[in-house]
């Protein structure tokens, strides 16, 4: 009895020290960043320099606006992987480490910072939702100098079983293989919103705006009312409603989401894996993509009207012209000097 039970006591502290590490939480909230720093994890600010500089988590460092630092501006896809390594790299962003990723609250480019790494190998990295706004709602400091972090010598390798390709969702999508979710704004879904050479959406394609994860998805809108005092309504809505807001799809079975170039899809397929959706990618492409490959079906198909905006240009420079004209000669009449009356010395 006694060799037994030493013998599964033996085999249990064995499985433990053999066991695989958990996988790393999608999101976190500013308690679990808190523990992540204790054990030496680095923390990424997504933001623009202005903004880091206006108060980020202590240690944390910034590349800059990453979006646009690692992102071609005009195809919105990944710049070239050596570029990437370089610039990582120099900041001491090691994809092999553990890693939180934060911006503002809600913001889908904490997400694309998720994405990034994961795709270029990181196997534990976690976003604040909450952001900025979370971490000094409880109570944390903050710092304004830039952190340093010793540079580290990357090579990087792409994971593309990650993310899904034009091609694949082209053809995955006529026969019906996967489940498909449309993040952009319903304006975009239905064609009235263009933003590439189509409009229009996927077929088949659910849509269900990114913001639909949040507390309030209006909170963008009513902040730029001046409604709401801050973006507390941009806080993750909570499970019940975020499997409510699913309950149409099937966790099991391959789910690809999709926006204008990937970002705002980012954010929704972190949701979907909180949720055990476990066949998730994003296609990275996404509308960019799709849309410039003439021969993908599309639902509610609109074309990019070229001559219409050229001619909204012109009409705007003109009056750009007007506006400079009028103001220039209200600047020459304000500073001219009045007559001299007659017998006085000016």
């Amino acid at each position: 009895m006694f060799f037994r039970r030493f013998l599964s006591l033996l085999l249990a502290l064995v499985a433990t020290a053999f066991a695989f590490p958990a996988a790393a939480a999608a999101i976190v909230d500013a308690a679990a960043v808190k523990a992540a720093q204790a054990r030496g994890a680095i923390i990424w600010d997504m933001r623009a320099t202005p903004l880091y500089r206006k108060g980020h988590i202590p240690g944390a460092v910034s590349i800059g606006d990453a979006g646009a630092v690692l992102r071609n501006p005009v195809t919105e896809d990944f710049i070239d992987t050596a570029q990437i390594e370089k610039i990582l790299g120099n900041a001491g962003i090691d994809p092999a480490r553990e890693i939180i990723v934060y911006a503002d609250r809600g913001s889908p480019f904490a997400y694309f910072g998720r994405l990034t790494l994961r795709y270029f190998g990181a196997d534990n990295v976690s976003v604040l939702h909450d952001g900025i706004e979370g971490w000094q709602e409880a109570g944390n400091p903050v710092e304004t100098a830039d952190a340093q972090r010793p540079a580290v010598a990357l090579k990087l390798t792409p994971r593309p079983e990650l993310i899904a390709s034009t091609e694949d969702v082209v053809t995955r999508s006529k026969s019906g293989a996967v489940q498909i979710i449309d993040a952009r704004t319903s304006g975009e879904y239905l064609g009235n919103d263009v933003r590439a050479i189509r409009g229009g959406h996927i077929p088949g394609a659910l849509n269900i705006p990114y913001e639909q994860n949040w507390r309030d998805p209006e909170t963008n809108a009513k902040m730029s009312r001046r409604q709401v005092p801050d973006n507390k309504g941009a806080g993750l809505a909570p499970t019940d409603a975020l499997k409510a807001l699913y309950a149409k799809l099937d966790p099991n079975k391959e789910t690809v989401v999709y926006c204008q170039s990937g970002v705002r899809a980012a954010e929704t397929a972190a949701v979907l894996e909180t949720l055990g959706f476990n066949k998730v990618k994003v296609y990275d492409s996404s509308w960019l993509g799709y849309a410039s490959r003439l021969d993908a079906p599309v639902e509610r198909e609109t074309f990019f009207n070229v001559g219409a905006m050229n001619g909204r240009l012109a009409s705007m420079q003109r009056k750009i012209d007007e506006m400079e004209k009028m103001i220039g000669e209200l600047h020459t009449n304000h500073g001219a000097k009045p007559a001299c009356p007659a017998g006085k010395v000016c």
